[in-house]
């Protein structure tokens, strides 16, 4: 009988995080709970519970946890098609933390840390159906093809509601809705913010407490919607650290004050979606591509032709749920079209008003419930695309996105999902593994919805 491979017995971080371990340990060795977290292709959060002196443990020989937690689909039930089940043997693979992520858990009653995890093989390897890989992947191909880096920053739109008993069959009411008159939209009433103080001061102390580098809170364009914008990084991967940890955070505190914070991306027929827009620019030995008085402008025009070009083929990294396709309504704030423009929220790729040193593409598509490693990738993908082409976009769209005669993003899942599956770029972007693996669940959850019967329809036919 062969033996097993031996399990790797060092971190496969880079060096130096030993030092910020040990003063975390000696800072706390009254902790009570750890956290490891891991999140899936879905994006949703698995893991455990481990007591707070298994910590040291966790840094020394890692977290087993099986392979085919990332065959899971959004309902957490097992995908038999990504061939990653039974048929395996359901083997475990190593999961390491991610030293950066190690931070205290201020919202718990008890003592509590967390840190994410990455997933790997018993040799080292990466495990490549991981999203966190596919990304990590993806930054180590712009810098060996193009010698570039990636300087990213995300900003998120959430709802609040009041508690529930957890039966959402109906429509549930977000904070400041009224049945009387127009609904109260608010956008950006400092009203509404400070009818939330305590909730916001504790966003903002956990946000610092966690190192998490939000930046600002506006009241959004709906009764009880909100956005959180996350501050820059030059590291992709910490970006997507950031929205997985954010997420996570809103959750737990909104839950602390009694109420259900929600990133789905379209709740409401009748008031605008969360969206999950992306800033992203490309740096060289000499700064920013784009910001070169000489060549800037006619690269950033280069990198937004290869998104366009690209969009169809990655819509499903960037819409990854059945309800995140309601979202992509004409006249709603999120894009509809295959467009961009200067200054023009209306677009798909928006170039925001700013210095010459921070110019940027807005990536405007992805639904706040998406996968932000996944998101990541297919942005950078159709970035890279475009440099290597090296063809200018079309004119820029002035005025309303919505009027103007533009090709259309699909409103539809199944279209979406079999676009991504024929596209050889989206394989290579992504890898074989992942490129199956996301094939397979999104058709598995679309076959799901396309079993249930609507409200709708039985009023309609009974």
């Amino acid at each position: 009988m062969n033996e097993l491979p031996h399990q790797i017995l060092e971190h496969p971080a880079e060096s130096g995080w030993e030092g910020d371990f040990d003063a975390f340990m000696a800072a706390h060795p009254d902790l009570d709970t750890l956290e490891v977290i891991l999140p899936d292709t879905n994006g949703v959060l698995r893991g455990k519970w481990l007591p707070g002196k298994a910590l040291p443990k966790v840094f020394e020989g890692g977290v087993a946890f099986p392979y085919s937690l990332y065959g899971l689909d959004v309902w957490g039930r097992e995908v038999e098609a990504t061939g990653m089940h039974l048929e395996t043997g359901d083997k475990d693979g190593v999961c390491w933390p991610i030293p950066e992520s190690l931070k205290l858990v201020p919202w718990a009653d008890r003592k509590t840390a967390q840190v994410l995890l990455s997933m790997y093989d018993r040799d080292g390897t990466p495990f490549l159906a991981d999203p966190r890989h596919v990304l990590e992947n993806m930054v180590a191909r712009l810098k060996d093809e193009f010698g570039v880096t990636a300087t990213c920053a995300f900003e998120l739109e959430f709802y609040l509601f009041e508690e529930s008993d957890g039966d959402w069959t109906e429509q549930p009411k977000p904070l400041f809705s009224t049945h009387l008159g127009p609904a109260r939209q608010n956008m950006y009433a400092l009203s509404d913010l400070e009818a939330l103080l305590h909730v916001v001061d504790d966003l903002r102390r956990a946000c610092e407490a966690q190192g998490i580098p939000a930046d600002a809170a506006v009241s959004e364009a709906a009764p009880g919607q909100f956005e959180l914008n996350l501050h820059h990084r030059n590291n992709p991967l910490l970006a997507a650290d950031d929205v997985v940890l954010l997420r996570r955070l809103v959750a737990g505190v909104a839950r602390k004050h009694k109420l259900k914070a929600s990133f789905m991306a379209k709740p409401f027929v009748e008031w605008p979606g969360n969206g999950m827009h992306v800033h992203v620019s490309m740096e060289d030995e000499n700064g920013n591509l784009f910001a070169d008085p000489e060549k800037g402008p006619e690269r950033l025009g280069h990198a937004i032709n290869g998104l366009l070009k690209t969009m169809p083929e990655a819509l499903l990294l960037f819409i990854s749920t059945f309800n995140g396709f309601r979202r992509m309504q004409p006249g709603s704030y999120a894009p509809a079209s295959i467009c961009w423009g200067y200054d023009n929220r209306s677009v798909a790729l928006r170039v925001p008003a700013s210095s010459p040193e921070a110019a940027r593409v807005e990536h405007r598509i992805a639904g706040a419930d998406a996968n932000p490693y996944l998101v990541l990738t297919g942005v950078l993908a159709g970035m890279m695309e475009g440099l290597k082409l090296k063809k200018d976009p079309p004119a820029p769209v002035t005025g309303n996105a919505y009027e103007k005669r533009k090709k259309r993003l699909t409103p539809w899942m199944d279209e979406a999902i079999d676009a991504f599956e024929a596209s050889k770029l989206m394989k290579q972007a992504v890898g074989k593994e992942m490129h199956k693996v996301l094939t397979e669940i999104k058709r598995e959850e679309l076959n799901e919805f396309g079993r249930e019967i609507s409200s709708l329809e039985r009023q309609t036919y009974l």
